[in-house]
This record gives structure tokens, C-alpha cells and sequence, in this order.
């Protein structure tokens, strides 16, 4: 067989091929393709005169990273936010004060907007209140929304534009806090809504932006694929015409599998009808499943629990829908062909889903249908065998050990917590479950997500779960292999195989021999190949 002269061939290092196939010693490159992989003499003899050779100087090559379950367009939208995440605001007092200082730059009435706040990082322990923000921004409404993405605290401005009194009521499945009968400004899930009406409408031009702004950021880690989790949860049916408007004018530089938000309030209706059902597109923007939403967050004790949270007031969490409710959505988005991506933390979320898929599932069988449980975090025994019969996928984050890990300790307790996200568990039984941050629920950076997986250690060194600990080779095959099968792209993605994809991602050291903590604190990428071209290369290696 006369094989073609490689574009560009990549040598001098490891090139880790797949958890099944191990690592070569060199890549070709070809035509945006893997042309072969192996001993870096036999792939020398596939150099032609114009092939591009990048010496990996000893790192570490793999398959470019799939982000299986993140928020593109709104990470990119947020980008613009008030960032105080606890890394930027350890004390109220930080936080208030850049709230103050962006309230300063804007015309009076204009929206503060802010995002990643942690309560339990904080030096108060507790959520800021109405009456705080109001001190800090009394001419414009406040909307800061916490890490998890499912509490919201606004002032009484933001109050009075959305015409929310100690009198409105609360919607099912949300919460409007109220102390001694008077608004604290925390509101949870679709007790948010009536905010959510009246908070600006980014432009299209906003939304193009923030898509490749996002989508920059994650090539600078090595992400080539992503799922953005929710598309239409912020500008409706905007979000799909704006996801085709930034492929055709060259500013997506990530391949994105776009789930429909569904239920009540989504999209997936109109997708359906404009033909946009799962599997439609191409390997650049594909239409992936639909989300329904269940529950909240562990952290902020709106997680569906079937046993009640510890500590004052007693609670098991918010359940978004009613049993029958989501049966009927979960049967409806199935008959119509679609693969389903539901968002279930808590255990009692998890049966909810299950119940409903496998009801679905036995009234239209698929057995290569492949839905998927988002978060899955709080998985019973008995619901992963029921998950492995039909084929359910937990679309896990090991990254939420990492930042959360601490939090879920004094909200359900060590045991409840140790059992969480049990990546290894799941290996075990057989699934393949994807690692993903949830951002910008968490930072897109995936180093802290190996170290979560490969130590099961949170950020303040606590290990939490140590039986569910992953090698190295687990843990990038969980971030590349399984987030293209969390998607159904694994013939195309995930692996570097003759005819696949050649999106590649070259870290700055052999990260099979370097130790977690070198992992998460030193470790970078130093070049993202998107179909065979950068799309990261802060070194210029690539020869233009």
C-alpha cells in the first residue's frame, strides 16, 4: 500500500494512542487526519519534502481533550461577568467590593452582573444578603449567581424590576427565601425566573463572541470537542442560530455537540420542527441530546436527596418535576428520536430519571440510544445495575471532589460524600463515564480535574472516596475516548487512529511519569491541533 507523505509528523516524545492501544512513539498527520501512528523510524519514512516535523522534546502527546459536559456560550457570556470565584474573593468584603467597583463604572440602573461565589469558601460561611448589595449598588440591580450555577442572591433593585414582593408565590421546584417575612435575596432554581425575565438579552454579536471567547479559552488547555450542556437556557433559539452564524465566519474553534435544553421554558420543540434532532450536522456542530433538569446542586442543598441534608433547616432537596411530568417529557423526547442528557445529582433525581427512561425505553426500544445521567453524583447500587441493563451513561465530574469535596462532607455527611462520583466504581461495572468540569460551574482547566481523579483529594487535601482513584491512562481516556462516546463521536474522536481525527494536544511534560501535584500546579499545554491545524501555540512552534 503506497501510503501518502505526512502534512505534518509529531516525534521525540510519547504519543498516547488510546488506553487500549497504549502509547507510540510518533504521529502522522494527514489531510486533518491521523495517518498512522507507531516507532518513530517507521513514521520518519512517511517525511516528505513539505511535512512540518514538531520534536516533543520528551512530552507528552494525546488525543485532543472532549469537554463531555460544560456551558460554552454562557462561560463565554460570564467571561465578561464579575469573577468572584473564591479564588478572586476569599471574604464577603472582597466580593462586595467588586461588586462595588463594577456598580461604580455603569450608568445608574444598569445590571451588576457576577458569578462563582462558594458560601462555604467564604470567611462569613453563609450567602451574601439583599441588603449587602444594596449598600454596595444602590442605583443598579445585582444578579451574582453562585458557583453551582443553581442559587442566585439579588438586591432590591433587581426585586423591583422583576416585580417580586414578600407576596409573590414560589414556583414548583424553586425557593425565594424570606426571614422574619422579608426578602433575603436568595432565590434558588425557578425561583429565579421571574429575575431571569427581566436581566438583559445579549445581542447575536454577543453571543458569536462569547462562543469563540470560551472556545479559546479551552484550546489553551488542549480541549478540541465540547458539549455545551444547555444550549438555549440563556437567549432561547438565539443560541443555535448564533452557534451557526460562529461556524460560518471561522470563530468556533472547538468542535461543540450542542444539547438542546428541553422541558418546560426550552428549545427542543422548535429544534424538532426546524429537523434539528440528534445526529444532525457535521463533525464541526452536531445537534446531541436534550437536557431536562431534575435537580439542583449537592452544595447548595437543592440536590433531590432521598435522605435529608445535615444541619438546619432540614431539607431533601428540590425536585423541578413531578414524577408523572417527567415521565411524559422523558417519553416524548425519546419517541421522537432523541438521545437524552438529564441533569440528576441527587439519589432521589437519579430515580426519578431512571424510572422514567426505563419506562420509555421498554415502550420504544433502543438499545444503542445511549442516554446519559448528567452529574450522576449520589449513584446507588442498585440504580447503576439498572443503568448498565439499559444502557444509561453516567456523565460524571470528578472535578466537583476537587472543589466541593469539603462542602459535601458537612452537607450529607463523610459516608454520603466517600460514595460520590465513584469514577472508579463505574470502570469497574463497566460504563464509561466522561470527565468533564461543568464550567463555568468550575474551571475549564483540566489539571485539577487528573488530580481529582488520580488522588481523589480536594483542594484543601482532604481525600474523599480513596477506593475510586484512576491510573493516569483511566483518567485521559475518561477525558478523551469516553467524552466521544458520552456524545457518540468515538469513530471520529477520542483516540489517535489511523482515519480519526488528528485533533491533538501536546502538554508540557510526560505526564504518565510526573506525580498529581505536578499535574495540577505545573503543568500546561503547549499546543492544540484542531483537524490537523493550531488553534494554541503560545510557543510558535508551528511553522506558518
Amino acid at each position: 500500500m503506497m501510503w501518502p507523505k505526512a502534512d505534518t509528523i509529531l516525534t521525540g516524545g510519547k504519543v498516547f494512542v488510546g488506553a487500549a492501544e497504549g502509547v507510540a512513539e510518533a504521529v502522522a498527520l494527514w489531510n486533518g487526519q491521523v495517518l498512522a501512528t507507531g516507532a518513530a523510524a517507521a513514521i520518519d519514512g512517511l517525511r516528505g519534502p513539505s511535512t512540518q516535523v514538531i520534536d516533543l522534546r520528551g512530552r507528552l502527546a494525546t488525543p485532543g481533550l472532549f469537554e463531555a459536559h460544560m456551558h460554552l456560550l454562557p462561560l463565554g457570556l460570564m467571561m465578561a461577568d464579575v469573577d468572584v470565584r473564591p479564588r478572586f474573593a476569599r471574604t464577603l468584603d472582597d466580593l462586595l467590593k467588586a461588586i462595588k467597583a463594577k456598580a461604580d463604572m455603569l450608568k445608574p440602573g444598569e445590571w451588576v452582573m457576577a458569578r462563582g461565589y462558594d458560601q462555604f469558601e467564604l470567611d462569613v460561611k453563609r450567602h451574601p444578603h439583599l441588603s449587602e448589595l444594596d449598600a454596595v449598588a444602590p442605583n443598579n440591580p445585582v444578579y451574582l449567581v453562585r458557583a453551582c450555577g443553581h442559587l442566585s442572591v439579588v438586591n432590591s433593585k433587581a426585586f423591583e424590576l422583576a416585580g417580586v414582593t414578600t407576596d409573590t408565590p414560589v414556583p414548583q421546584g424553586g425557593a425565594i427565601e424570606q426571614v422574619q417575612g422579608r426578602l433575603t435575596g436568595l432565590l434558588a432554581e425557578t425561583g429565579r425566573d421571574p429575575i431571569k425575565k427581566v436581566l438583559p438579552e445579549p445581542t447575536p454579536d454577543m453571543l458569536v463572541a462569547a462562543i469563540e471567547r470560551a472556545a479559546r479559552y479551552c484550546n489553551q488547555f488542549g480541549f478540541t470537542s465540547c458539549m455545551d450542556a444547555a444550549v438555549g437556557m440563556r437567549a432561547g433559539y438565539g443560541e443555535v442560530i448564533a452557534y451557526r452564524q460562529a461556524v460560518q465566519s471561522g470563530r468556533m474553534p472547538i468542535r461543540t455537540n450542542q444539547c438542546l435544553l428541553g422541558g418546560p421554558g426550552g428549545i427542543a420543540e422548535r429544534c424538532f420542527e426546524e429537523g434539528l434532532v440528534t445526529g444532525f450536522g457535521d463533525h464541526t456542530l452536531s445537534v446531541g441530546p436534550v437536557k431536562i433538569f431534575t435537580d439542583g446542586s449537592a452544595g447548595g442543598r437543592t440536590a433531590a436527596m432521598s435522605r435529608n441534608y445535615l444541619g438546619e433547616p432540614e431539607t431533601r432537596g428540590l425536585s423541578l418535576l413531578k414524577d408523572h411530568e417527567m415521565d411524559e417529557w422523558t417519553e416524548h423526547y425519546h419517541a421522537r428520536g432523541y438521545q437524552l442528557a438529564i441533569h440528576a445529582i441527587g439519589d432521589a433525581a437519579i430515580e426519578q430519571t431512571l424510572r422514567a427512561m426505563e419506562k420509555a425505553l421498554a415502550k420504544y426500544p433502543d438499545p444503542a440510544r445511549r442516554h446519559r445521567i448528567e452529574h450522576c453524583g449520589f449513584n446507588t447500587d442498585d440504580q447503576m445495575t439498572r443503568m448498565r441493563k439499559a444502557g444509561i451513561e453516567p456523565a460524571p465530574q470528578p472535578l466537583f471532589i476537587h472543589d466541593f469535596g469539603d462542602l459535601y462532607v458537612s452537607v450529607v455527611g463523610e459516608k454520603r460524600a466517600h460514595e460520590s462520583y465513584p469514577m472508579r466504581t463505574w470502570i469497574k461495572r463497566g460504563f464509561k463515564p466522561s470527565a468533564s468540569s461543568d464550567a463555568p460551574v468550575c474551571d475549564a482547566n483540566p489539571f485539577p480535574n487528573f488530580y481529582s481523579m488520580l488522588t481523589r483529594k480536594t483542594s484543601r487535601g482532604t481525600v474523599i472516596g480513596p477506593g475510586e482513584t484512576l491510573t493516569f491512562a483511566e483518567a485521559l481516556q475518561a477525558y478523551t475516548e469516553f467524552g466521544a462516546y458520552a456524545n457518540k463521536a468515538e469513530q471520529h474522536r477520542g483516540r489517535l487512529l489511523s482515519g480519526m481525527a488528528a485533533d491533538i494536544a501536546v502538554f508540557s511534560r510526560d505526564m504518565t511519569c510526573a506525580s498529581p501535584e505536578q499535574i495540577r500546579d505545573e503543568t500546561n499545554c503547549d499546543l492544540t491541533l484542531l483537524g490537523g491545524q493550531p488553534v494554541h501555540d503560545p510557543h510558535g512552534e508551528w511553522r506558518h
